[in-house]
């Protein structure tokens, strides 16, 4: 979900001939990467590397990128966001949503910046906290949805503590969770809570927890865009 806040400022940061990988390992999440490709592609007029560890969305991917005369900018790769210093050890932007969770966001930041040269960028969400006083369902969803969920203050220490400088933050609007997403979501995850499959049903079900959490928030949590710049 790249803000549009953020495309203008991209030209301006980076310029032609960079390298810049991007991913993302929520599924769900994955559908607005797959598009923010697209747009870092045609912004930047820089190859795209595009990591992912579900081949169907990285194909996905790549068609599109040939709709759209992007085919020579978008490279996908499948594989683990784990292996990323030692697939790409210089690059100068590292891009990604909704993944860094995964493996905790401070490990995430510190196993990234392996990959990423002096004085070069990675640019991630990270959900945060928002405020201090948060709904008492909201909490109990949290506590086994992200329990280490940190705010946003927390979150830049982390950073700044992995070796990174704060460049800026940019909190995601409600409707970026709405539009295209949990519109779409939702609907889907209630015509599969009587599927035959188990699995399937378990996800639908937590799925709409999720949404019915996110209603009734009060925008206490959300999630962030933390721009950082790796230091010397």
């Amino acid at each position: 979900m790249l803000p549009n806040a953020m495309r203008g400022k991209l030209s301006k940061l980076f310029h032609t001939g960079i390298t810049c990988a991007t991913f993302c390992c929520h599924r769900s999440w994955s559908l607005k990467l797959k598009r923010n490709n697209l747009v870092l592609a045609s912004e930047l007029r820089t190859p795209i590397h595009a990591v992912d560890s579900y081949e169907p969305f990285l194909n996905r991917l790549e068609r599109r990128a040939k709709e759209k005369g992007l085919a020579h900018l978008v490279r996908i790769h499948c594989m683990n966001m784990k292996d990323i210093p030692s697939v790409f050890p210089t690059l100068d932007l590292l891009w990604s949503e909704g993944a860094a969770y995964n493996i905790g966001f401070a490990n995430a930041l510190s196993t990234w910046a392996k990959a990423i040269k002096p004085n070069g960028f990675a640019v991630l969400t990270e959900l945060c906290r928002l405020r201090e006083q948060i709904p008492n369902a909201v909490k109990e969803f949290f506590r086994s949805g992200y329990p280490d969920m940190q705010s946003v203050p927390q979150n830049i220490a982390i950073a700044e503590e992995a070796g990174y400088k704060i460049f800026n933050t940019y909190t995601l609007p409600r409707e970026a969770w709405v539009n295209d997403y949990y519109d779409v979501l939702e609907p889907r995850a209630k015509s599969l809570v009587n599927h035959s499959d188990v699995a399937v049903r378990d996800f639908a079900v937590e799925t709409l927890k999720e949404i019915e959490a996110f209603k009734i928030s009060e925008d206490s949590y959300g999630y962030v865009f933390f721009v950082l710049q790796r230091s010397n």
